[in-house]
């Protein structure tokens, strides 16, 4: 089973620089978009439905062109959801989640807080009614796999300039606990003791030590100097944890401002 998460910033620009010509070639199973930056029916080309996949779509209902997540599948999930319960996240199309059996594929988008004290707020509040919706998964006995843009590096091999973002969104000391704090790993930096039983961070659970990155801001040459951030993740329920054969991030070709990252997990 392959899993690819990937943030788009647009899914009608990433198509223009040849996305899914290179999705064709990757035999992906699932795959979670955020940032569509569409609503659904702009996105009815033939070019957005590949041969052997349906897809599935929640738009930002709060203003057009903004966040957005889909799910492609070749397989027919028995339910797709799109509602978590809490309108200010749900109506800006952070959440979709498709369900196949005892499997659950969530395609989840975090926000960021980059853009001022308001936006931070509204990451720290989101942050704080996610964590009991996070452990209800976790306890469920279903397995999931949360894939997504978490807004958030983890420690210092998640970010290239690591004491100079210590008081920026995305690697804030309490957004790196929280989301440190929901792993059951020793990938952290040292905020937190890790849960006894929690989620596994697939990239580290294949490649503990790699200093890779799936962000990279569009300013200066970060992407050219690779001064970027790990923040596209895919947590997933110990027992899919034993299951993970590889992880890898494609900083190249480029058709976002994000990598696509993709796990395989073995059947």
């Amino acid at each position: 089973m392959r899993i690819l998460s990937f943030n788009a910033n647009g899914l009608r620009s990433a198509a223009k620089k040849g996305f899914f010509d290179w999705f064709a070639a990757q035999d992906i199973d699932v795959m979670c978009v955020q940032e569509t930056k569409a609503q659904e029916h702009q996105l009815g080309d033939a070019v957005f439905r590949p041969d052997g996949y349906r897809a599935w779509f929640k738009d930002a209902s709060t203003k057009k062109g903004y966040s957005g997540v889909a799910i492609y599948s070749r397989r027919e999930p028995d339910e797709v959801r799109t509602q978590l319960g809490w309108a200010p996240f749900d109506d800006e199309g952070r959440y979709i989640e498709a369900r196949f059996g005892n499997l659950s594929v969530v395609s989840f988008y975090i926000p960021s807080g980059s853009s001022g004290e308001l936006r931070q707020g509204f990451k720290q509040e989101a942050m704080a009614w996610l964590k009991p919706i996070l452990d209800g998964w976790l306890a469920s006995g279903r397995d999931y796999v949360v894939c997504g843009d978490w807004n958030i590096v983890r420690a210092r091999n998640d970010i290239k300039n690591w004491t100079g973002n210590q008081k920026n969104s995305g690697c804030l000391p309490h957004e790196r606990a929280w989301l440190s704090g929901l792993i059951a790993d020793d990938c952290h930096d040292g905020l937190i003791v890790p849960p006894a039983h929690g989620w596994k961070d697939s990239f580290r659970v294949a490649k503990p030590d790699a200093v890779e990155y799936s962000w990279w801001s569009q300013r200066g040459a970060a992407r050219g100097n690779n001064v970027g951030w790990r923040i596209d993740y895919q947590l997933v329920t110990p027992a899919l944890a034993a299951r993970i054969a590889s992880a890898t991030i494609f900083p190249e070709p480029k058709f976002s401002d994000h990598a696509p990252c993709l796990v395989e997990y073995t059947e």
